[in-house]
């Protein structure tokens, strides 16, 4: 089999989803399967549906259509404030989208009301993240806009937290977000559908025995895919954090620690390093590289050292001798690392334990190279 290539284990991507949405609805809690770090692929989404989650989540246009041309029929919520140049797009292909800006709202109903076709609408509230989002003070008028809007609905409201700052979320944030859902409920006369109170972020505390007040969704993507939590990056109890592992062969090996170096100056404010002492051991390179993950954030085999890497070239120093050109090393991947890997067209994917539905259905991948195992 070629690579470098990523093992998708989908068996273990299901039983991800499962104990989460198990254990979420338990407290009230729907899950939206958040599909971006790989790239809306279908055959993954599919997974996730199969585990539980009650719709899907991305926040790109150009992966919600991957997942509509493969047949993925499920609701869809793009999470990220739509472009005006795609409004169409997103609805024709969503069923409800994250907003901020009125315009983009206002042009929204237009395009909604056009195409005859009722668009949800769910405001994104400002919570410390310091990224996209709607300021407190601010929800109550915007709130009341869209409800007075032709072609769109109020759906809900939603927060976000450790993308940008990486300030995690807290129990007062959660009450925080249940109070402005209720005084828009209040000031706009509709119960809310969706209170959203995060993202995997939130799972440590929406499975203790915090008060998550009116939270009663939550959008989860790397929790399911890699079994962490993003803030700790400690493994969740019971759930698999090797679903996804990347597969590179070594294509060359040597010991290169008695080369000489000649000094030399650098050009003042350069970018390059002159490396004057090599430890010994085997200098193993392996073929991949920058474009094709964060090779930083590849967890490597006992034994290996990261030494640096290229655009094409991944340096590792050995301790011991077991590798020979031609041999394939695994890797774990952490959530920057699987996002690189799955988008770029270098890297086949592989599907371990795929459902044996899936084998006859007509799914068209979300990837160039795609094969079941």
């Amino acid at each position: 089999m070629n690579s470098p290539r990523i093992e998708v284990d989908l068996a273990k991507i299901r039983q991800n989803t499962k104990v989460l949405t198990g254990r979420l609805k338990a407290r009230g809690i729907s899950v939206l399967g958040v599909t971006k770090a790989v790239c809306g692929n279908p055959v993954i989404a599919q997974a996730m549906l199969d585990g539980g989650v009650s719709g899907l989540a991305d926040a790109r246009v150009s992966n919600v259509q991957r997942m509509r041309e493969a047949g993925i029929s499920a609701p869809i919520t793009l999470i990220r404030t739509p472009l005006l140049s795609q409004l169409t797009d997103v609805v024709e292909s969503c069923g409800s989208s994250y907003n901020t800006e009125r315009r983009v709202i206002s042009a929204l109903a237009a395009a909604s009301t056009d195409l005859g076709i009722n668009h949800g609408i769910i405001l994104v509230m400002e919570a410390g993240d310091m990224r996209d989002g709607i300021l407190p003070k601010d929800i109550i008028s915007i709130a009341k806009y869209v409800a007075g809007l032709q072609g769109v609905t109020l759906k809900g409201i939603a927060a976000n937290f450790a993308c940008f700052s990486r300030v995690p979320p807290d129990q007062q944030k959660m009450v925080l977000i249940s109070e402005i859902a209720k005084d828009v409920e209040a000031q706009c006369g509709r119960a809310l559908e969706i209170v959203s109170g995060g993202n995997s972020s939130n799972i440590p505390m929406a499975l203790s025995r915090s008060n998550l007040a009116r939270i009663n969704e939550l959008r989860i993507g790397e929790a399911i895919l890699l079994g962490v939590d993003p803030v700790s990056g400690d493994r969740i109890p019971h759930l698999h954090t090797d679903a996804f592992v990347l597969i590179a062969e070594v294509i060359e090996m040597n010991d290169k620690s008695d080369i000489p170096l000649q000094p030399q100056e650098l050009p003042k404010g350069s970018r390059l390093q002159i490396v004057r002492h090599y430890e010994s051991g085997n200098r193993v390179i392996i073929s991949v590289g920058q474009q094709d993950t964060d090779c930083l954030g590849l967890t490597l085999p006992s034994g290996m050292t990261h030494l640096g890497s290229t655009s094409d070239h991944l340096v590792l120093r050995m301790s011991h001798s077991e590798v020979g050109v031609g041999t394939e090393i695994r890797f774990g991947m952490n959530y920057s690392a699987l996002m690189r890997a799955m988008a770029t067209p270098n890297v086949q994917i592989s599907f371990l334990h795929p459902p044996r539905s899936l084998r006859t259905r007509k799914l068209k991948p979300a990837h160039s190279h795609l094969n079941l195992v």
